[in-house]
């Protein structure tokens, strides 16, 4: 199994155990009361949440806590929804204005990351914008910047993103939305666990086919 996946799988282990923890001791916030002030403002809950999400996507800021937010706030399903949709948003708006920018601009913007995606999506193709957004080496933000500069084609980028990030706001989401006792936030947070291993798994497995076709198509080049 891949070194870096069980690094990560073991961060978020040690870091679901100390929020039991703290659960334990100090409880929990009433997340039913929360959910009432939402639902009673009726369709601007949603889309004020959506449009911070989207404006705080375009800065250094820790896109799983937002979505965990979502999840609390309207429960797994439409929390995960708003939140992929509105990553995406971002997303989009990151790569459109990392190619305004320049490569300069970015790389500063990013803190001198722009190489490191640039080698992660060397190919340009579906593929290793999925295996990023799946195993995040880069924060997100750096992903979104650096993309817009590194030549990969826009309809892969999205559709890469869309489907790499349903497995990270379906998790989270969770985490939002049954969190909210100890043995809720320990089931989603297991459930978090098998997904951060299952998707290293996943995009090691895509690396290695995309290694295996770059080297086919150099030998009969």
């Amino acid at each position: 199994m891949d070194r870096a996946a069980l690094v990560k799988a073991g961060a978020l282990a040690l870091v679901l155990l100390g929020a039991i923890g703290l659960a334990l001791i100090l409880g929990t916030p009433d997340i039913a009361a929360l959910r009432s002030r939402v639902d009673a403002a009726g369709v601007w809950g949603p889309a004020l949440f959506f449009a911070l999400y989207v404006g705080l996507a375009l800065i250094p800021c820790p896109k799983a806590v937002l979505t965990a937010a979502g999840g609390a706030l309207f429960g797994l399903w439409a929390g995960a929804a708003l939140s992929l949709a509105a990553a995406l948003v971002g997303a989009v708006i990151s790569f459109g204005v990392g190619r305004l920018l320049g490569r300069d601009a970015v790389d500063r913007l990013i803190r001198g990351r722009l190489a490191r995606v640039d080698a992660l999506l060397a190919d340009h193709g579906l593929s290793a914008v999925l295996i990023v957004r799946l195993v995040p080496l880069v924060p997100f933000i750096a992903i979104n910047y650096a993309s817009g500069l590194s030549g990969v084609k826009f309809r892969h980028y999205v559709l890469g993103s869309a489907l790499g990030m349903v497995p990270g706001s379906l998790a989270y989401a969770a985490l939002g939305a049954y969190g909210t006792n100890p043995w809720g936030l320990a089931a989603a947070g297991s459930a978090l666990i098998i997904l951060v291993v299952g998707g290293s798994w996943w995009a090691r497995r895509l690396d290695a086919r995309r290694g295996d076709h770059t080297a086919a198509h150099r030998t009969h080049a």
